[in-house]
């Protein structure tokens, strides 16, 4: 039986792949099954709500969404699930990516979104975040984890 998987990776366009695959990266570094899917909250609001659901249903613990310009996706997302949605807000728009980390820093109570840093690195430290959310009920992840994090110690 084929390992069940934890985090779907979704960005709305293509040219967010550059920025999320430093996300994949730290999520295969991690040993954490993910899937990626290119959906836009705006262009396909149906097949983007299709999407969440199913993987729901097949048992994604944690969504990870980059998102730039209007930044609408992980809050879109959000607005579906009840399970933990991680922004990852792309410079894409004003200057240094700040239309897209005001987008889902200021969600309405009810619908958060853990938002990350703008850019790469808000990209690994989303695949990070996942692993620290799913670590609270598997054990392997937070030894995962924290081999990483020495191996960070040692430079």
């Amino acid at each position: 039986m084929p390992e069940e998987i934890k985090v779907a990776v979704i960005m709305g366009s293509k040219s967010d792949s550059d920025v999320m695959e430093a996300c994949t990266i730290e999520l295969d570094k991690l040993g954490i099954k993910y899937e990626v899917k290119v959906s836009s909250a705006h262009r396909n609001p149906d097949g983007t709500k299709r999407y969440v659901e199913e993987a729901e249903k097949r048992g994604v613990k944690v969504f990870i969404a980059g998102a730039g310009m209007s930044a609408a996706l992980p809050g879109f997302v959000a607005s579906l699930t009840t399970r933990p949605v991680i922004g990852i807000p792309i410079d894409s728009g004003l200057p240094g990516g700040f239309d897209a980390l005001l987008s889902m820093v200021q969600m309405p109570p009810g619908l958060p979104v853990a938002t990350v840093a703008v850019g790469k690195a808000g990209a690994r430290n989303a695949a990070i975040l996942a692993a620290e959310i799913l670590g609270v009920s598997e054990d392997a992840v937070t030894d995962r984890l924290l081999r990483m994090r020495e191996e960070w110690r040692k430079g």
